[in-house]
């Protein structure tokens, strides 16, 4: 009985290897993201709104910038109804349709359709030179989650020249094959002469503040003070960012890999592909840094023939051979591959967009992780707007505080603004190697107060921003750069040295309003010395001559001239590098002529 119970209740048998061998099969990389969309930055409408305002941005500033034109880009936010149903209000709507227009080059006809409808598609992923895009992934994927989540294709125009006709297309993707499917092309009147107008139809939530596409909108134009934009928002408000560089910034030049960034795998593979017939030209013909002289000794040291075939240099031989190059000294790679900001045109940036007293900016030299050269600029804009300072003057006087006590408005944490090839990052900032380096400097050392664990306290936007030929992003959404060692040493270095030239000015000012005090009370005390002297001598004395020379005696002894300069905030920024300060009376520093006009 037992036994039949046991028989009854026992397991199925399992699947054979044939049975789930035939459940084997290929997954595209749009099947692969189609359910993992929370890797490219879809993870919640309203972050799948800004992610694909993004993504379109960041290609029409790079085509834009590798043409040789001024960007000048339009993104259009409009409230989507479903069906025939009215579009709702931006507040309520769960629909949004997105335009970007840009006045690039424009792109050829017959690579439409894969530029906007196949993952893993694009021209920047084998180069090594600084660019927005890196994987070919954003445009396609973010017409993807519109595909998904409203099922509305996306609509290109595009137009290479003024004499060429303009295209329209509305493209999808083919999930399982990866392969774009058109639904509709033709040639169309254009109002614009060159460009591309790209529209994506999706799910999403518009709101404002911290994270939004409007602070996207604005970091972009302090990243991007060469390019304009017009920001036409869901509740019908019109923003416009006009350039404050009228100038690309240099164009970056591609260069080959550093053979400290090459991995063995890769070395074998370039052993494989390459075109040259001895290892010597090898080395030196597809590497960066590496000399015919350098090439030959290479080959030597690792017992190889500078003369022999570079495919034939396998097992063994090819770990020696890498081996020898790691160990063997070689110059940084190249730097003219990378387009940093400058601190001219972070200054201008953050002056024209922040609201501040005292603004400055560094730029490292360049440093290497990897084999990849990168640089790192910090910016920091301090302080409230003269405007502001006299308002709190003049508002009622706020009784004095008892120890431990502290006001409610002093509790206001630095805004730190991060940024990785001209693109703004805002969203996981706690996992970003920025943050953490703002965080572990100690900017108590400045004149600026910090919480354990916090970003400093008080009116302050820090800017940190990386330009690299591969930034290493934490996942594909690209929102937050790695920790490598030498990434964040170079950050704190940048972030010490702007923190000593606003502690410089800090410390400045301070002593000036001190110096400034101790002489308010000479004064006080001068027309009693006057008085008294009169009675001295009878009455026979020159009152105003002694009142002068007493106040210049008071003068003197409290930093004269350059105190009341501080005080008076008519000095310039007192010698700091790439500084700005704001002042009642106007600007002084190294804000472009057409920024302090435009204030």
């Amino acid at each position: 009985m037992k036994n039949t119970e046991t028989k009854a209740k026992a397991r199925p048998a399992g699947k054979s290897a044939d049975e789930m061998g035939k459940q084997q099969r290929e997954i595209s990389v749009s099947e692969f993201f189609t359910k993992n969309r929370h890797l490219l930055g879809f993870d919640n409408p309203r972050k799948a709104l800004l992610t694909a305002v993004k993504e379109a941005v960041d290609n029409a500033l790079d085509a834009s910038e590798e043409a040789g034109l001024l960007p000048d880009i339009v993104v259009k936010l409009e409230p989507a109804g479903v069906g025939d149903a009215p579009a709702p209000p931006a507040s309520q709507a769960t629909r949004f349709r997105v335009t970007v227009i840009d006045h690039g080059p424009g792109i050829v006809r017959d690579q439409i359709p894969r530029v906007f409808a196949k993952l893993l598609y694009g021209s920047k992923f084998h180069r090594l030179r600084m660019s927005r895009g890196q994987q070919g992934i954003g445009i396609s994927a973010a017409g993807m989650y519109g595909q998904l989540t409203t099922g509305k294709p996306v609509k290109i125009i595009s137009r290479t020249g003024e004499k060429q006709p303009a295209h329209y297309f509305e493209v999808q993707i083919d999930t399982k094959k990866n392969e774009p499917i058109i639904l509709e092309k033709k040639q169309i009147e254009w109002e614009r002469h060159r460009g591309t107008q790209v529209t994506i139809e999706l799910e999403g939530k518009y709101q404002k503040g911290r994270a939004s596409v409007d602070e996207y909108m604005e970091l972009s134009a302090i990243s991007n003070p060469h390019a304009t934009f017009t920001y036409h928002a869901p509740d019908g408000e019109v923003k416009s960012y006009p350039r404050t560089i009228p100038v690309n910034p240099e164009p970056p030049k591609e260069i080959k890999p550093h053979p400290y960034g090459i991995e063995l795998g890769m070395m074998l593979k370039m052993l494989q592909d390459t075109k040259s017939h001895w290892l010597s030209g090898f080395l030196s013909g597809d590497f960066s840094r590496v000399s015919t002289e350098t090439a030959e000794d290479i080959c030597k040291n690792a017992g190889l023939k500078a003369h022999m075939r570079p495919r034939d240099v396998t097992g063994q031989a090819a770990e020696n051979l890498y081996k020898t190059i790691q160990a063997t000294k070689l110059m940084a790679p190249p730097t003219n591959c990378l387009s940093p900001i400058g601190e001219k045109a972070i200054l201008a940036g953050l002056f024209k967009q922040i609201k501040g007293e005292f603004y400055t900016a560094v730029t490292r030299p360049p440093a290497v992780y990897r084999g990849n050269p990168f640089v790192i600029e910090v910016g920091l804009a301090f302080g409230k707007t003269p405007e502001a300072l006299a308002a709190a003057a003049a508002a009622a006087p706020k009784a004095p505080l008892a120890e431990g006590e502290s006001r409610d408005d002093d509790g206001e944490l630095a805004r730190v603004i991060r940024f990785a090839n001209r693109v703004p990052l805002v969203y996981q900032q706690s996992a970003c190697a920025t943050f953490k380096a703002v965080l572990d400097t100690t900017w108590k050392n400045y004149g600026v107060s910090q919480s354990r664990g916090a970003p400093p306290a008080g009116p302050m936007a820090v800017f940190v921003h990386m330009a690299s030929v591969w930034v290493p992003f934490t996942s594909e959404s690209k929102e937050a750069i790695a920790d490598y060692d030498e990434i964040r040493k170079e950050i704190t270095l940048a972030l010490r040295e702007a923190g000593r030239r606003l502690g410089v000015f800090i410390k400045r000012r301070e002593r000036a309003h001190a110096e400034n005090k101790r002489r308010n009370i000479f004064e006080l005390y001068i027309e009693e010395v006057v008085g008294a002297c009169k009675r001295l001598k009878g009455g026979k004395i020159a009152e105003a001559k002694l009142r002068a020379q007493l106040n210049d005696v008071a003068k003197k002894l409290t930093g004269g001239q350059k105190t009341d300069e501080l005080v008076d905030k008519k000095a310039g920024p007192f010698g700091l590098p790439d500084s700005i300060i704001v002042t009642a009376e106007g600007v002084e520093g190294d804000a472009p002529a057409h920024v302090k006009e435009g204030k």
